[in-house]
Parts: C-alpha cells; structure tokens; sequence
C-alpha cells in the first residue's frame, strides 16, 4: 500500500494491554473461533496493510508473530499511557498511525484501509463512524502524535484530544463493514 508519503506504508498499534477486570481475565488472550484476539488484531492491521504494527502489552505478557510487543509498565493507570506507549515505539518518519482496540473483533480489514484512504485523500485525523456515532479504530497523521501523547491520560485514549480539535477529523462511515461491539464479559463472546 503507497501512501502520500511514497511508499511508507500507515502503522498499526492494537492496545492490548488491560487485564480484563469485568471479563475475568486480559481480553488478549481470549479465544474467538480458535483464534486469540491479540493474534485476530494483528491479522486485521495486516491485512489492511499496515506496517510495522506494535502491540501493546501490559496485564499479561504476550508473544505474538508478525507485530512488535511493547510492554507499557503503566498499563493499570488506563488506556492513556499504552496509547503514549505505542506512538512512542514507532520507527521515525512513519507517516500515520491506525490505533484499534484488541476487544472490538467484528472490525475489518475493509474499514482499516478506509481510513487509510482518507488519510491519502488529506485527511489529518480519520475516525471510523457507527450510524453517525465516532468509534474506533483511529488514524492520526504523524504531525498530531505530539499532541495525542500529551492529551492521552487516564482511561480516555485520544478522547481529549479528539474533542480538542474537531475541525481535523474526517468522520469515515463504516457500519456496512464492520462493528464497533467490544467484549466485555465472556456471555459477548
């Protein structure tokens, strides 16, 4: 996949690092049809083409193929500092960045690489949308990493940020493609 900026292609990040607390265990490590979620979130970032993709780890430690591991120490205080964590790791002149959730498996290839494309129309912030509600995943271009990193506390993620700066996101409907439903508990599965 080509991007604006030549051929480097968008990164992955796939938080990964709660423990799991209402499900009773880290989600990474929960099947789905035969497959972990960590290793279903990886396939995804991949097969929409994102290279390198990193996997943040926190809760439980996690060997994955195909996807760099980054262990956020901090994991517990909230999906604030494993988003810091996985901007952090990536290799310099990456152009953009699709952050998705390891616990929302019915979201596909096809509504990463929309993302991708909105990116590559212009798009500074891409947000994939669920009848007219904003979810995930996320794409950020490079030049907003600064911003997201210091907005990015407790268990809110990008949030702060996002509701920051509503005149750079492009809202990218997805809800023919794919679901934004996460697994909370084992009766979602």
């Amino acid at each position: 996949m080509t991007t604006l900026h030549g051929d480097r292609p968008v990164a992955g990040i796939l938080l990964a690092a709660g423990a799991g607390r209402r499900f009773g265990r880290p989600k990474a490590l929960v099947e789905l049809d035969g497959e972990r979620l960590v290793d279903r979130g990886i396939r995804l970032l991949r097969e929409a083409g994102c290279s390198p993709i990193v996997v943040v780890a926190g809760a439980a430690p996690l060997e994955v193929i195909g996807a760099v591991v980054v262990p956020n120490p901090d994991w517990s205080t909230g999906m604030g500092s494993s988003l810091r964590t996985g901007l952090a790791a990536l290799p310099p002149g990456c152009p953009a960045a699709v952050v998705a959730l390891v616990d929302q498996p019915k979201i596909t290839p096809p509504a990463v690489r929309r993302l991708v494309a909105a990116y590559e129309a212009g798009a500074e912030v891409a947000v994939a949308t669920y009848e007219g509600r904003p979810r995930n995943p996320v794409l950020f271009r490079a030049a907003h990493f600064p911003a997201v990193i210091a907005s990015a506390t407790g268990d809110t993620g990008a949030r702060t940020f996002l509701h920051a700066h509503p005149h750079l996101i492009t809202h990218v409907p997805c809800e023919d493609i794919a679901s934004p439903e996460d697994i909370d508990t084992p009766e979602d599965l």
